[in-house]
């Protein structure tokens, strides 16, 4: 070396915004008990997907359209962000909600460039 910084390796991650919709326009207003209970577990899913670098950042959106589940994600493939989502405890209860994902071109953060 001469006394230069190393290259970080390239990032080949792949990031999407993914949004998760209820069953019904004011679904985290009006969830019943066993809605809440779900969404407990399915935030405690995420949670640890947090913990290792899978997501980003997540949270409920307060959207006058109808509100919605928020993630960005970080994952090497689709197909691995499909596999987590179909193991989320939200999907999984079949009570009519699911995954819109839009793929992003690149993510920057503070401490990450462009």
């Amino acid at each position: 070396m001469t006394g230069e910084a190393a290259t970080p390796p390239a990032d080949t991650a792949k990031y999407f915004l993914a949004r998760l919709l209820g069953p019904r326009p004011d679904f985290v207003a009006t969830l019943t008990p066993e809605e809440r209970a779900v969404m407990l577990e399915h935030g405690k899913y995420w949670a640890g997907h947090m913990a290792r670098g899978k997501v980003l950042v997540l949270g409920p959106v307060n959207d006058p359209k109808g509100n919605w589940g928020l993630g960005v994600m970080r994952v090497e493939s689709e197909e691995e962000l499909l596999a987590l989502q179909a193991e989320d405890p939200a999907i999984l209860s079949g009570n009519g909600m699911y995954y819109e994902n839009i793929p992003m071109f690149r993510a920057v953060w503070p401490g990450r460039s462009a």
